[in-house]
């Protein structure tokens, strides 16, 4: 059991108090058979009027089923059993009583059970339900509910003992939660375990109750020390000042034919301050689609550049990197530098040159993917790492990267605006900047919402936007044809719209395509000898084609916010009047309608962002598995953002006048995940 238990991080007893519910039961009272609704989750007691085993068919194979009809003087209930030994069996035989836990469906004209909890009640008189309500633990396999609960009693048995050493309340005498002293850390512990009887499910749910928001505010307190205590770490190292990128930024900026915005003026200049510090820089920086975040990135390698140094560059699909190479190339002629280039797919005697030159320093800045990693890639001074998309890559990726320049400096770029809440608690150990404002010319793009049964209407707007010399883009959101997701395959689609525009040229690019084939209609779609280009979401980052005004997107009830937002960011590159048609079909979920409706309200990526967090949460919003950021146990941080200017004041305090009580904290909470911050 020590082994299985280990899964879930759970090494000695504090870890136990510490393992916190995920969501709360009521099984402290008996509900009446006949007072259930569907999709009510009761305690329920009776006696077995029948028992029988029948049997279903699945596939090949015969099913047993236990069918167990039960009733309490009120109404009545079958229990359905597929996996049951012959001593369950025997409990559940006519005229047992019975009492179970579990959810009531509806079925046809009758409510079931499936798989319920139950046990057999032995005496005649009503023995009492549970004394508090069940809290539910993250588990893992091999290691049930009962198990946690027995162990976790056990636990609480020995904290609640007289003079008790299991729980050191780690807080300072001077901490106050809302104007008042914090609930005590035994007591707080005691609630969240076993809440009484007396308190709502939904008060719970909440989260709002003073145990929970003791227990939710010393979690984010850890997580900022962490954060805090990793960000000192790595500036310990120090790194290289570099230049503040001299004559050759100068000639860079002339060239360009736009005018920087003031927002692009005002990062820049944070980013040369950071720079020109002996510790590395450690700066995210937020931009919406087509701030321009590319010219922001060639100008921080150019003050690596301008130093004798070498920048990377690293983006997540080769469809991204390929258009940073791109321009970075056009800019680099200019300037007489030279640029690398690294895939996945480039070929063996072409990698053999590019790693040559990466070593004696020949190139000035490395452009590529996830390629950069490898162990062959040696750099010749790397001190700038910039990374696009950087929620894309797991973080052993970004910290391979990381280790191949001596304390490099780091600037992390995303298009995916992160709202304000969620970087002070993921990033925390970054400095934050924000491109807000888009280069004059760009022109908001107009999204409306339509129905497919419009399709016609859709298709002629398509013809008249060709005929006017302008492109468009229709997106599909599966390559072929499902059944389930009823999603149009792109393959079709093409075909469809070739037969009824057969005067344009129709192009299709989708995940499964060789990288050379999609490479291809891309630059043909660019070159203007695609009129329609008919793609998956793989268009959704990073393709700059200013002449596309209109796109299409199909079955945009299938998307998220934040991949419909990047989509939409692919027209309204030039200064043409854009739009966005979002096609959706029936039926619409609730969640549906709300993101439609959100996306045909704004064109603001942080409002749109903020919206993504409350539908969808943290973890979704950043990719939670990917970038390592850690799944809060109890706060959360939508809920809890009020603590969050507490929290940061009270690790200032913490850091200057106890930091030995950071370690105990950090072991307390983060069990070994605090490392994940090191990039």
């Amino acid at each position: 059991m020590a082994d299985k238990l280990a899964r879930l991080n759970l090494f000695c007893l504090q870890d136990v108090l510490f393992h916190l519910p995920l969501r709360y039961e009521d099984r402290t009272r008996i509900v009446a058979i006949g007072s259930l609704h569907h999709s009510n989750r009761a305690v329920i007691e009776g006696v077995v009027e029948h028992s029988a085993i029948s049997f279903s068919r699945s596939g090949r194979q015969r099913r047993r089923i236990l069918m167990v009809h039960m009733a309490d003087g009120t109404g009545s209930i079958k229990l359905r059993f597929f996996n049951f030994s012959s001593a369950q069996q025997e409990k559940l035989a006519k005229g047992k009583r019975i009492r179970c836990y579990g959810e009531a469906r509806r079925v046809t004209n009758h409510l079931e059970m499936i798989h319920p909890e139950f046990s057999e009640v032995l005496t005649a008189e009503l023995s009492p339900a549970d004394q508090t309500l069940t809290a539910v633990y993250p588990t893992t396999d091999g290691v049930h509910q009962l198990t946690l609960k027995r162990l976790t009693d056990q636990v609480l048995e020995i904290l609640n003992q007289e003079n008790s050493a299991l729980l050191t309340d780690y807080l300072p005498e001077t901490t106050t939660l809302s104007g008042q002293r914090p609930i005590n850390l035994k007591a707080a512990i005691n609630f969240i375990h076993r809440p009484p009887p007396d308190v709502s499910l939904a008060a719970l749910e909440e989260g709002v109750h003073p145990a929970q928001q003791r227990l939710a505010f010393e979690e984010l307190l850890t997580h900022q020390l962490s954060l805090q205590q990793l960000r000192d770490k790595i500036q310990a190292q120090g790194a290289e000042k570099l230049s503040d990128g001299g004559e050759l930024l100068t000639r860079f900026i002339k060239q360009l034919p736009f005018e920087l915005t003031s927002a692009q003026d005002k990062v820049m200049a944070v980013i040369k301050a950071d720079i020109l510090q002996p510790k590395p820089m450690l700066r995210l920086v937020q931009g919406d689609v087509g701030s321009g975040k590319t010219v922001v990135a060639f100008a921080a390698c150019l003050m690596a550049v301008n130093s004798g140094r070498q920048a990377a560059i690293m983006a997540p699909t080769e469809i991204l990197a390929e258009q940073h190479y791109a321009n970075f190339t056009s800019w680099a002629n200019e300037l007489g530098l030279k640029v690398a280039w690294l895939s996945g797919k480039t070929k063996v005697k072409q990698r053999r040159e590019m790693l040559e030159i990466i070593s004696n320093g020949e190139a000035n800045i490395v452009v590529g993917t996830h390629a950069l990693f490898q162990q062959d890639v040696v750099f010749s001074h790397l001190s700038l790492v910039v990374i696009d998309e950087q929620h894309r890559f797991g973080v052993h990726q970004r910290l391979a990267l990381k280790n191949k320049g001596v304390s490099a400096h780091q600037l992390i770029m995303t298009a995916t605006p992160i709202p304000r809440t969620l970087a002070m608690t993921a990033y925390g150990d970054l400095d934050v900047s924000v491109i807000d404002e888009l280069p004059p010319g760009r022109t908001p793009v107009k999204t409306v919402v339509l129905h497919e049964s419009r399709r016609p209407e859709i298709t002629q707007r398509v013809r008249a936007a060709i005929s006017e010399g302008r492109q468009v883009y229709w997106v599909c959101t599966l390559v072929e044809e499902s059944e389930v997701l009823q999603c149009q395959a792109a393959e079709d689609t093409q075909a469809l719209l070739q037969e009824v525009m057969a005067e344009f040229k129709i192009g299709l690019v989708h995940g499964r395509m060789k990288p050379l084939e999609k490479e291809t209609v891309m630059s043909e779609f660019k070159n203007k000898d695609i009129d329609l280009l008919v793609a998956t979401t793989v268009i959704e980052v990073g393709v700059d084609v200013p002449n596309s005004s209109l796109m299409i997107i199909e079955n945009a009830e299938r998307l998220g916010l934040s991949q419909l937002h990047q989509l939409r960011g692919r027209v309204g590159r030039g200064s043409t009047a854009s739009s966005c048609v979002l096609m959706y079909s029936n039926p619409l979920s609730k969640t549906a309608k709300k993101r439609l409706a959100i996306m045909r309200e704004t064109n603001s990526g942080f409002d749109i962002a903020e919206e993504d967090l409350k539908i969808r949460g943290p973890g979704e919003v950043l990719g939670t598995r990917q970038t390592g950021l850690m799944q809060f146990r109890i706060a959360d941080i939508l809920r809890d953002e009020a603590l969050l200017v507490q929290v940061k004041k009270e690790a200032e305090v913490i850091t200057a006048s106890h930091p030995q009580i950071i370690e105990p904290l950090i072991r307390r909470w983060l069990s070994g995940a605090e490392q994940y911050g090191e990039v």
